[in-house]
């Protein structure tokens, strides 16, 4: 999971989308689902609202085919304001041992 977030952060698109399956999806919190490689491709290498930052992973756990991730993210936005924010990470492993889905979730007050 570490190495994930490595890439994520050193904006390794090409790495990064090679660790999910071809028909993946990722669903995060402002953006309409995201499917396949060509659309995750898309969001890392420019829809992602984030300019730079660092994650750090606080906690993982895994049972079968599902990991959760908690950590923490601190970086800069494209619009250049800093962000600090706490976040949770659902993964689902496929038998090849790639991501088949991620769910993420802020910790940040909207209701």
């Amino acid at each position: 999971m570490r190495r994930y977030y490595a890439l994520v952060d050193a904006g390794d698109v090409d790495q990064l989308v090679a660790l999910f399956e071809e028909d993946a999806t990722y669903h995060r919190p402002g953006y309409d689902p995201m499917r396949g490689s060509a659309e995750l491709a898309s969001f890392y290498g420019g829809q992602r609202v984030i300019r730079e930052g660092r994650h750090t992973v606080n906690r993982v756990l895994a049972a079968e085919d599902d990991i959760a991730v908690h950590g923490e993210f601190h970086g800069t936005l494209k619009d250049g304001s800093e962000v600090s924010l706490r976040f949770a990470d659902f993964f689902v492993v496929a038998p090849d041992g790639r991501f088949s889905r991620r769910d993420t979730f802020f910790f940040a007050p909207l209701v």
